[in-house]
């Protein structure tokens, strides 16, 4: 049976939103740092506030983001499955639990997902020359990029004991925030668009695979 996505997507949307934000806030947190840091040793304390506040709220945005992602996910892989039910490996529980298996998650949801276009796209049969995965694949490797720049970024900035590490750390920061604002917009417009892919063909404008 299939499930309206578009409510959901709403909420997936909002809170993307609300991460570029953070992120935003990241930069000019990050900014400050190292511009104050480059002035000397002596500017300590106060100034890590603005990056210290900001991860945390980041941290805090990160769960509902992620859960309600999945729940997403679930459904419009739920969707394709009746869509073109032949076009998927393995049954729909794995769009959720992709995510949860060590080093797969690096892969494994991709698989899902472009199973999940394909079914959705006009012609789940078709060369899909209107629907490539373009937009899918931009965001995963973005994504992961993201994921792994922002570790280490983290890392070097939390090991920082002098102004010159700060300032290497804070830079870095940066270019996290920066790459993750990029990830998170391709991420926003992957959910706009299949979710108005399977709108369209729930509602009969396109019709499903027979």
């Amino acid at each position: 049976m299939l499930r309206n996505p578009v409510g959901l997507s709403y909420a997936v949307v909002a809170l993307l939103a609300a991460m570029v934000l953070s992120d935003v806030f990241l930069i000019f947190s990050a900014l400050r740092v190292w511009l104050l840091m480059a002035d000397g040793p002596d500017a300590t304390g106060f100034t890590h506030l603005g990056v210290d506040a900001t991860t945390w709220v980041q941290a805090l945005l990160s769960l509902p983001t992620q859960v309600v992602f999945i729940i997403w996910f679930f459904r419009v892989r739920r969707n394709a499955g009746v869509f073109a039910p032949d076009l998927h490996r393995g049954g729909p529980g794995w769009a959720i639990g992709a995510w949860f298996v060590p080093i797969a998650n690096f892969w494994w949801p991709r698989t899902v997902a472009a199973g999940t276009w394909r079914a959705s796209r006009r012609d789940p049969y078709g060369d899909g020359k209107e629907e490539r995965l373009t937009l899918l694949n931009w965001w995963w490797t973005l994504w992961i990029l993201s994921v792994l720049l922002g570790m280490f970024a983290s890392a070097v900035y939390d090991d920082a004991d002098q102004a010159a590490e700060f300032a290497a750390g804070a830079r870095l920061l940066m270019a996290w925030a920066a790459l993750d604002i990029v990830a998170a917009v391709l991420a926003i417009l992957f959910v706009r668009r299949l979710t108005s892919m399977q709108h369209r063909k729930a509602t009969g404008m396109i019709p499903a695979a027979q």
